[in-house]
């Protein structure tokens, strides 16, 4: 029985070194031509749990939405980063407002591990825009958690898409 379950701890782990492997690798390895724009609508996966062992026991995940303006000469405009749930429900508007992120500027947004609104398919829609083409900013989530001494976190990069009116 004991041997079962270790069994099991292992392929848990070696699984979640998968995905954070998978993550590292999508970044390392990423197009080395870098891209401009006037703007983009991304698409940004986000985590506020996930299951563990075969009884999927939730694990709860803190996020941060990371906003990085990479181009070193000119602002970006982040219009909106609206968070969904996992059935595509609104559950948050982050900004009223557009704000201004200056060269090289950086912002976030948090939300804490005890939040779960959001659910295992959660996701943000940010839109950004700026007068000149410039380089592509860096918007990603970042997933935390800790419980019993056991640690995990990931990073989920964002993905651009064709906004549609709904």
């Amino acid at each position: 029985m004991i041997h079962r379950v270790l069994h099991k701890r292992r392929l848990l782990m070696g699984l979640l070194w998968l995905i954070l492997l998978s993550s590292f690798c999508q970044i390392a390895f990423a197009s080395s031509e870098y891209r401009l724009s006037k703007g983009q609508t991304l698409y940004v996966p986000v985590y506020s749990n996930i299951f563990s062992a075969p009884k999927k026991v939730p694990f709860n995940l803190a996020t941060i939405l990371s906003i990085r303006n990479t181009d070193m000469s000119n602002p970006i405009n982040i219009i909106a980063a609206d968070y969904y749930d996992t059935k595509g429900k609104l559950v948050r508007k982050y900004y009223q407002k557009s704000i201004t992120l200056a060269p090289l500027e950086s912002t976030d947004i948090f939300i804490p591990e005890e939040d779960t609104t959001g659910g295992t398919g959660a996701n943000f829609i940010v839109k950004w825009n700026s007068q000149k083409e410039v380089n592509v900013p860096i918007i990603e989530s970042v997933m935390i958690g800790m419980k019993s001494g056991q640690g995990i976190s990931f990073v989920s990069p964002g993905q651009e898409i064709k906004e549609t009116a709904r």
